[in-house]
């Protein structure tokens, strides 16, 4: 699908989407828990739907209820391989999650997550006791449990996301689990993780971001989880007011541990207006000067990041390149090379990626699959000097399938 998007002044309010994170970390949890958990605003993302699939062909039993997920929690061998569609998340949460299991089980899904390395999966399930075999480092996955519990090593350097599976899984082990990690990326995913166990009842002695310690044999306890905002979305509407406008954005949690809500103090050291309050955040145009932003623990706002500084004036610089080449795409060059046909220069060195602001040019851009690549330049374009078409457009189903609606909502001239 192609989107056409022209240079707009946006004014007027939005809904932030359901944080995916946090929707699918609560799906999965609550799909071990004792007996019936009520999930509220989870929203419809395609990762979000992916995880619902995988819990039911795991045995939850999962009915929408007025806008809420009722969920019967109790996994049990699934009759076919799960499909975790796109979802990086998922397939890591859910590869250790199959792993308490004792007969084995193929994790599979469809599209970009083809291409993402899975050897660390495999590393840090058979550190758990388990038996993992990738195939020659990628999907599909076969697990086979049950983990055992005691001392495990894994190396936090490319993702947090299976210490967040292995984390959720190791309360099912029958043994207590201490689990050490060296070179922790994405910290505050990981202070998300611990803080949804905790709703259900599980506590996890985190110290120093080193070592995690886990009671075994536990069972997670039903509740009532309400999925907050989603910041990694709110980020690119955020964006959106500084460079073309205003716009305030309701649903957001300001004390949250979304690593994204990061945006908020980059917005403010570019010169951007920002109103916080008690239920909305608002973003208001204004001279924009260039910044320096340590992106090593939120790779996820680079695409926002690198639409804010290619509309202020001179070179920002961003850390943390080396989180960016196993995402949706390889999500360094493909900025790279998308904000070049926009007139934007981006150069990277080592970790440091440097963008050279100014004037957005019109043009014709592709997402390569990537969500984040199609509000990046979706965002950038409010601001240009011409129109901008984007291809593959249709990939922001997969966090926020409602992006173009909203933006349209506030007055962006979308077709």
């Amino acid at each position: 699908m192609k989107r056409l998007v022209r240079p707009s002044a946006v004014k007027g309010c939005v809904k932030a989407p359901a944080s995916k994170s946090v929707a699918q970390r609560a799906i999965a949890i609550a799909s071990m828990a004792s007996s019936k958990s009520q999930i509220l605003y989870a929203g419809t993302s395609d990762d979000v739907i992916s995880a619902i699939e995988v819990c039911k062909a795991l045995g939850a039993d999962i009915k929408e209820v007025n806008n809420a997920l009722v969920i019967g929690g109790g996994i049990k061998i699934p009759e076919q391989p799960l499909n975790c569609g796109e979802s990086g998340l998922g397939i890591r949460i859910f590869s250790c999650i199959a792993a308490t299991l004792e007969q084995p089980v193929i994790l599979t899904g469809k599209g970009t997550l083809a291409k993402r390395p899975m050897g660390i999966v495999e590393q840090s399930i058979k550190a758990m006791g388990a038996h993992c075999k990738t195939h020659n480092g990628f999907i599909p996955i076969m697990v086979k449990g049950p983990i055992t519990g005691g001392i495990a090593r894994v190396d936090g350097s490319l993702s947090s996301q299976v210490l967040t599976g292995m984390l959720m899984a190791a309360p099912l082990a029958k043994t207590d689990s201490t689990i050490l990690v060296d070179n922790l990326q994405s910290k505050p995913y990981i202070d998300l993780t611990i803080e949804t166990m905790k709703a259900f009842g599980v506590k996890v002695d985190n110290i120093d971001y080193k070592e995690f310690r886990i009671k075994g044999n536990q069972t997670y306890t039903p509740t009532n989880f309400a999925v907050e905002g989603d910041w990694s979305g709110a980020a690119f509407l955020l964006v959106a007011g500084a460079v073309a406008g205003s716009i305030r954005v309701e649903n957001l949690n300001a004390m949250s541990k979304q690593a994204d809500r990061a945006i908020i103090e980059t917005l403010m050291w570019v010169g951007a207006k920002i109103s916080i309050q008690a239920n909305f955040i608002e973003a208001s145009k204004h001279e924009l000067n260039p910044f320096h932003f340590d992106a090593t623990h939120c790779p996820d706002l680079f695409p926002p990041l690198v639409a804010l500084a290619a509309h202020c004036n001179g070179e920002s610089r961003i850390l943390g390149v080396s989180r960016l080449y196993a995402k949706e795409s390889d999500r360094a060059t493909t900025l790279q090379q998308e904000f070049k046909k926009l007139g934007i220069k981006i150069e990277i060195e080592g970790e440091l990626m440097r963008v050279f602001g100014g004037t957005v040019n019109g043009g014709a851009v592709t997402s390569h699959g990537d969500h984040r690549i199609a509000m990046a330049c979706a965002v950038a374009a409010l601001g240009a000097d011409g129109d901008v078409k984007i291809e593959g457009a249709e990939c922001v189903g997969k966090s926020y399938p409602n992006f173009f609606e909203d933006l349209v909502a506030v007055n962006a001239n979308i077709d």
